[in-house]
């Protein structure tokens, strides 16, 4: 397999994001689900919809989230519609919560190491393509959140967010074999990225950058300096490429993070989607 591309620039603004969206050079068709974190009551490092705005306006698409499945203000979606609300996310542009009204979505993943099916939020149905924005940072779980986790957790409904975290057992939602956890999370992402044939671009973006995820109401203030935005068409790669940006970069405070995804094992949610085969570790990085 050829290297995939990555595109990579240290600038951080809201312009500079849609300038390299734009660099890719590709157009996703009809219908865009634009995949953002709503951010959780009380976190102070999620990216404000404002930052957002340049790119969501450019492929004119619709702001998409699913409810989570533990406490706190997005776990129903009259909570989660009144946070999007608080967060601004509603003053810029039309929200959809995929998951606002049963019945799930099930995607099917006959190739998958754990689960073989994927619960989402049905609306996902009414999008040709996705842009996928991603906050790169810290997980209490999954070591690290990026691309990936966006594209498994983040798109499945509240109950399919239990069926993947207890590795095909809802009901051991916070007990199940940790690696069972991380490769359901592969296979999850390789059912959307199947689903959307492909007509997905990521952006992922260095800043902010906390052990803990967005999804934290109380979460640490970042503990690494911001290092830059990525974009690109392989959700592997571009995971991949920030891990390999925090090890190489030399602020004092990089061990935090890394013992943070080190001991989640975080990597392997990599490693398995590469085994499944939907991108590759293997990645040309283009300086912008």
């Amino acid at each position: 397999m050829s290297k995939s591309k990555v595109y990579f620039s240290p600038v951080i603004t809201p312009e500079k994001v849609l300038e390299m969206y734009e660099i890719l050079g590709v157009t996703l068709p009809g219908k865009v689900a634009v995949k953002v974190h709503s951010g959780e009551k009380g976190n102070q490092n999620f990216l404000r919809p404002d930052f957002w705005r340049p790119v969501i306006d450019r492929v004119g698409g619709t702001v998409v989230e699913c409810n989570t499945a533990y406490e706190g203000m997005r776990n129903t979606t009259e909570r989660h519609r009144q946070l999007f609300r608080e967060h601004g996310w509603m003053d810029y542009y039309k929200v959809d919560l995929l998951d606002a009204e049963g019945p799930d979505l099930v995607l099917d993943i006959p190739n998958g190491k754990v689960i073989q099916k994927n619960y989402v939020g049905k609306d996902i149905q009414n999008y040709d393509s996705m842009l996928v924005l991603s906050h790169f940072k810290g997980h209490p779980m999954g070591g690290y959140g990026g691309a990936l986790k966006q594209l498994s957790i983040g798109c499945a409904s509240s109950f399919g967010k239990a069926y993947i975290h207890g590795a095909g057992v809802p009901e051991d939602i916070w007990t199940a074999d940790h690696d069972s956890f991380l490769e359901s999370m592969a296979d999850a992402a390789a059912s959307v990225v199947d689903f959307f044939k492909g007509q997905i671009v990521y952006v992922n973006v260095m800043k902010n950058m906390s052990v803990d995820c967005d999804c934290c109401a109380v979460a640490e203030d970042p503990c690494i300096a911001d290092i830059g935005i990525l974009v690109s068409t392989d959700p592997i790669a571009i995971d991949q490429a920030c891990v390999d940006l925090v090890y190489a970069c030399s602020d004092a405070g990089k061990p935090h993070l890394i013992e943070r995804i080190e001991s989640r094992n975080g990597v392997h949610t990599i490693e398995a989607a590469a085994e499944l085969g939907f991108g590759s570790r293997e990645y040309e990085l283009i300086p912008v």
